[in-house]
């Protein structure tokens, strides 16, 4: 039973903020690289931004110096926060866990549901 529980999006207006959350919850030993992946309106799935569990990140081109992903690893949780958003960030936004150790064993490839996220004035 184990799930990606998202939150935090929103509706802002251009150069506002968002900060993502997204839980991993069930009986979980531990939790692998989680990252953010956005799809925009009539585009296809794309990565935003990735954390290892030591804290290594990576980000897309297009949100560098705007987006931050962190991760708490005890709390199962990752975040991404979100300054000066831009219309083009519009899109539904999933949390992904590449792997994750469960009571169940091992999983691969979860995602969230999926929260959207709207920058318009």
């Amino acid at each position: 039973q184990v799930q990606l529980v998202e939150s935090g999006g929103g509706l802002v207006q251009p150069g506002g903020s968002l900060r993502l959350s997204c839980t991993a919850s069930g009986i979980i030993f531990s939790v692998g690289t989680m990252g953010w992946h956005r799809q925009p309106p009539g585009k296809q799935r794309e990565l935003v931004a990735r954390i290892t569990p030591g804290g290594d990140t990576l980000y897309a081109d297009s949100v560098k110096g705007r987006f931050t992903i962190s991760r708490d690893n005890g709390k199962n949780t990752v975040y991404l926060q979100m300054n000066n958003l831009k219309p083009d960030d519009t899109a539904v936004y999933y949390c992904n866990a590449e792997s994750i150790a469960s009571n169940r064993g091992p999983l691969y490839n979860l995602w969230g549901q999926g929260t959207q996220v709207s920058v318009s004035s």
